[in-house]
Order: structure tokens, then C-alpha cells, then sequence
């Protein structure tokens, strides 16, 4: 089919998606580009197992590609495309919060390790300060080395807390023993899960529960 992409447009829905409800503004609004920017939709491989979060962009490619092999939740976005040349009817594409794509199967890997960034530290301690419990605002965090690199400490997730400035000035080149500021938390290696969990702010309830369900048993973040 031939559209006119110039004339594409994404608008948003509550209720369950057909294209001549889509079509009609009674049933659906326009979302501002700046909103846009913050929608996500949860990527999966074939097998279900979680890949990452997806624009709503790449989630259309996938339709459009016919490489979508299956789908959870009620239709979340609703993308309208350009109109055919020859029978003069516009294109409708309903998104689903959770897309499975085919191609994608890797049924026997492992789930990747996140990134060890500031912002997934940060992210993972909810921007608190781990020495004086502090919520701060992200250009007063940093991160600190529990066992100091200088005393044989690694940079990793195990070793790492998110610290404002004051508290790690304080702390310096000590563990926190030897300066006498025990922590208020134990610092994790967050699963992939997690990190995705962590990393998107505007999760819908499907994806969350979805995703809740395929947390560690013993999530130290999200345990009951």
C-alpha cells in the first residue's frame, strides 16, 4: 500500500481499538510531540523473554514488517498513516503495550546485566542518599565506592551506592566502617527487569504487570 507518510499522526485510547473507532476524534485525542517522546512499549523475542523498551515508531516498522508474532494488553496507541491511492482509504495501525516480535527468539540466553550508569544507580536507590537518607536531585548525587578503589574496591553494582556530595566528601577514601557511617541500605546487582522497571517512568498497568511477574522472587527493590 502507498501512503502519504508525511500525514502520519499517533493518538491515544482507553477503550479496546477497532479502525472506525479509531478514526472518529469521539473516541480519541491527540497526544502532544512532547508526550510522544515518552511513550515506550515493551519489546519481548518470540519466546516471551524480556528484551527492552521500544518508541512507538519501531513498534509500527514491526507491523508494517508483519513481524509481530503476538501481542498482550488492549491496544494503548493508534497510529494513522496515509492514505492509499487507489481506494482512497487511510491506514489504521492499533499498538498493544506488549509486542512480541518474531525473529527475536533467543529461548536459552541469559538476561543481560545492566549498565552500571549514574542513572541506573541512581535510579535503583530512588535518588536517596545511602549515609544520611537524603532525597536529592540529580546534579547532588554521586556515585561512591562502599569498599574504596583505593583499598582494592571494584566498580560494581555490588559496590557501588548513590551518595550526595556532602556524605561522599565526608566518607572519602574510607569503607564506611572506618568512617562510622554504616549504610541504610545494601547495595544489588538489579536484574534486567529491574532495570527496565527502574528506567521508564510512564509504564502502563499491563506492561507493570507484566513485568511484575517476571521480577526475581526475591527482588530487594519490589518484594511484598
Amino acid at each position: 500500500m502507498e501512503t502519504d507518510r508525511a500525514n502520519l499522526r499517533l493518538i491515544r485510547t482507553g477503550d479496546p481499538v477497532d479502525p472506525a473507532a479509531a478514526a472518529s476524534t469521539h473516541s480519541a485525542f491527540d497526544i502532544s510531540p512532547a508526550r510522544l517522546d515518552a511513550v515506550r512499549l515493551l519489546s519481548l523475542d518470540a519466546y516471551g523473554r524480556v528484551l527492552d523498551w521500544m518508541s512507538w515508531q519501531d513498534a509500527t516498522c514491526l507491523y508494517a514488517r508483519g513481524a509481530v508474532a503476538w501481542t498482550l494488553g488492549e491496544p494503548c496507541l493508534v497510529v494513522h498513516g496515509g492514505t492509499n491511492r487507489l481506494s482512497g482509504e487511510r491506514s489504521v495501525q492499533p499498538l498493544h503495550p506488549i509486542i512480541a516480535a518474531r525473529g527475536h527468539a533467543r529461548a536459552h540466553a541469559l538476561a543481560p546485566t545492566p549498565a552500571l550508569t549514574n542513572a541506573a544507580l541512581f535510579a535503583r536507590d530512588q535518588h536517596l542518599c545511602l549515609y544520611c537518607g537524603r532525597d536529592c536531585s540529580r546534579q547532588q548525587l554521586t556515585r561512591d565506592h562502599v569498599k574504596p578503589l583505593s583499598q582494592g574496591g571494584r566498580d560494581i553494582w555490588e559496590n557501588v551506592v548513590t551518595a550526595c556530595f556532602h556524605c561522599n566528601s565526608r566518607k572519602g577514601g574510607r569503607t564506611p566502617q572506618q568512617a562510622s557511617m554504616p549504610l541504610l541500605a545494601v547495595p544489588y546487582r538489579p536484574s534486567w527487569v529491574e532495570h527496565l522497571i527502574l528506567s521508564n517512568r510512564n509504564i502502563l498497568a499491563d506492561q507493570m504487570a507484566f513485568l511484575k511477574n517476571h521480577l526475581p522472587r526475591r527482588s530487594p527493590r519490589f518484594s511484598a
